[in-house]
């Protein structure tokens, strides 16, 4: 049976939720599978919303809007507020626990990924690619070689290897929390 996931990535804007969209459809694209990502984000820029929709299907792709989506990873509050009850019924749910506070499902996974960032490479401007990590290694929605692969390519210039560094962190912290162990 073919399957059709949705995903919303949703944050602020300079978080990197839009950037994170487009290395997740490329990676899904390099997996062989049919792909549409689509970008929203407030007049602001930095500090306004923003939002990246991704559908992936096996089949073809008939209406490329996320409707209810499969997995919503959400790196802020007014995110959270926004998007996080438009889950689908057993759908994930990835909060952001440095920088969200309540939510309104209690099914949610938070996890630290500002701390996270700031503890693998310094920096917490990488933590849209530590989500990345922990979505894809929770679900494998896409395989880990073409997320690296995404990652080297459309990283900025110079910045491969921070990303590639925020990735394992994600991949790490999701193979924690499938064991059951403490982040």
């Amino acid at each position: 049976m073919a399957r059709r996931y949705e995903i919303i990535l949703a944050g602020t804007g300079g978080q990197g939720a839009i950037f994170a969209g487009i290395i997740l459809a490329d990676a899904a694209a390099r997996d062989g599978k049919n792909v549409v990502q689509t970008q929203s984000y407030g007049p602001e820029a930095r500090g306004g919303a923003s939002r990246s929709e991704i559908v992936i299907s096996d089949e073809e792709i008939h209406y490329p809007k996320v409707l209810r989506p499969n997995i919503a990873l959400c790196m802020s509050q007014e995110a959270c507020d926004r998007y996080g009850h438009r889950l689908r019924e057993g759908g994930l749910l990835i909060l952001d626990a440095d920088h969200v506070a309540r939510s309104s499902t209690t099914r949610a996974v938070r996890v630290p990924l500002a701390a996270l960032a700031r503890q693998a490479t310094g920096k917490e401007i990488v933590a849209n690619v530590v989500g990345l990590g922990v979505l894809v290694g929770l679900t494998g929605i896409v395989s880990r070689q073409a997320l690296e692969a995404a990652v080297r390519d459309r990283a900025p210039a110079g910045t491969a290897e921070l990303n590639l560094k925020a990735l394992e962190a994600g991949f790490e912290t999701a193979r924690k929390i499938r064991e059951g162990r403490p982040l």
